[in-house]
């Protein structure tokens, strides 16, 4: 029998023509592959990216996955299975990352509410240009209290 490997559009297409015989679900080293059986052949479903053997870390995703397609019947060879070897993934740096989005969030929130709470301030303003002119003043009667 020989193995190589397909891609997803390649799987599909072999679904739809009614050409697969039979799909296995196998066990490796850091996760589940799909072995498809066509007739004679035997094909490994491969990453789209490397082109490598796609491996699933969770049993649960892969049958999500083959439900896509449509294959709902396939065998499943644990032999290789060892499940202190199947790791999922913590990422603590995304849990910092989402920590400093709601903080940004909450940072943002609170300048647009003392915004609006200026905006809707009853108080008369002073312009600009009066706001110059008192302060220059003041600065001046400054300078001569100095002198």
């Amino acid at each position: 029998m020989t193995t190589e490997t397909i891609d997803h559009s390649t799987l599909t297409r072999l679904f739809e023509n009614g050409s697969i015989s039979s799909a296995h679900i196998v066990a490796k080293p850091g996760g589940w592959s799909i072995q498809i059986q066509q007739g004679s052949k035997e094909y490994s479903l491969a990453a789209q990216r490397s082109g490598q053997v796609r491996l699933f870390k969770r049993f649960e995703t892969l049958v999500t996955y083959l439900q896509g397609v449509g294959i709902n019947h396939f065998d499943v060879d644990t032999t290789s299975y060892d499940p202190l070897q199947i790791k999922t993934y913590a990422r603590p740096d995304r849990a910092e990352a989402m920590k400093q989005a709601h903080e940004a969030a909450a940072y943002e929130e609170w300048v647009k509410q003392q915004v609006q709470i200026s905006i809707d301030d009853p108080r008369p303003s002073v312009s600009d240009e009066d706001a110059r002119r008192i302060f220059a003043a003041k600065r001046d009667a400054l300078r001569q209290r100095v002198r």
